[in-house]
């Protein structure tokens, strides 16, 4: 494939993942938090289920061989960070809550320093306060004051609980992935979250209603788009531009959600501007790498 086309599709993947912010507001007009994410990965890991037998991967081997890793792996990553998700958007912005997962590849690097020995670089060391202090510029509309009302921040409080376990999710990963295709892996580490948030919606007092035709659509095109492309052309991403290169795309996401949310008719507000600009650029500064690194990198 040719680097222009790796570059598309990445682009495609990171435009999914910021709609996906805009997406979840009708969803939640009908449907409750936790059966909106049971639905979502329900219908995403079925699609990577049958995409995968079709391509004749080895699943059922993989299962025998990997079943705790997966449970695990998609128990955080899956199933942990959209309880958390879907519960911040019934009362956290789009774009609030793009801007704050923008800090997660800093928080990934901090993360990684303390649990997989990686020494951070004095790149982070100078860009994670500034990438927090545009969180809070972002979640405090400015006034520092309000984050001492929970009431005014819950739904930013949820989704930084959810920012830190797409961390834990991806320093888990590097370390107890194992070594198969990215299509068998996504598909049963996909399947293993859908399982536990079917199990969790079950048994809670949610009740699933039936959703009206605009949250059937958002859904759809999360699943689908949010979910399966997005996490496959992501993939695609890694194995021709190398994680770290690929991993500067995820800056994208938040300017991809307020585009999103600006045409629903959401309007980014000033201090979304300006918390969102410190965001991006202090976790610019961490990812972009040399000029020589960034060629090894490549190859």
């Amino acid at each position: 494939m040719k680097t222009r086309s790796v570059y598309l599709v990445v682009l495609v993947s990171t435009f999914f993942w910021g709609a996906n912010f805009a997406l979840a507001s009708p969803i939640l007009r009908d449907i409750s938090p936790l059966w909106a994410a049971a639905l979502r990965f329900s219908l995403a890991a079925s699609i990577m289920i049958v995409y995968a037998f079709w391509r004749k991967e080895d699943l059922l081997s993989a299962l025998r061989r990997h079943l705790l890793i997966y449970l695990l792996i998609g128990g955080i990553g899956i199933c942990g960070f959209n309880l958390l998700f879907f519960a911040a958007m019934r009362t956290a912005s789009a774009g609030d809550a793009a801007l704050i997962m923008a800090t997660n590849p800093l928080l990934t690097t901090l993360l990684a320093a303390v649990a997989l020995n990686e020494r951070p670089s004095a790149r982070l060391l100078i860009s994670l306060p500034l990438a927090l202090f545009g969180v809070i510029v972002v979640i405090s509309g400015g006034n520092p004051g309000h984050l001492l009302h929970m009431q005014i921040v819950q739904g930013d409080i949820l989704m930084l609980g959810a920012n830190t376990a797409w961390a834990f999710y991806n320093v888990i990963s590097r370390r107890a992935m194992p070594k198969l295709s990215p299509l068998t892996n996504t598909a049963w580490v996909m399947t293993a979250g859908a399982i536990m948030l079917l199990a969790v919606a079950i048994f809670s007092s949610q009740i699933l209603v039936m959703p009206g035709a605009n949250a059937v659509i958002a859904l759809l095109i999360m699943a689908t788009g949010g979910t399966v492309i997005a996490y496959l052309f992501w993939n695609t991403g890694i194995a021709h531009l190398g994680a770290g290169r690929t991993a500067l795309f995820m800056n994208l996401i938040p300017v991809f959600a307020l585009l999103v949310a600006a045409i629903m008719g959401k309007p980014p507000s000033g201090v979304q501007l300006v918390g969102g600009a410190l965001v991006i650029a202090s976790v610019s500064i961490t990812m972009l790498a040399p000029k020589k690194q960034g060629a090894a990198l490549a190859s």
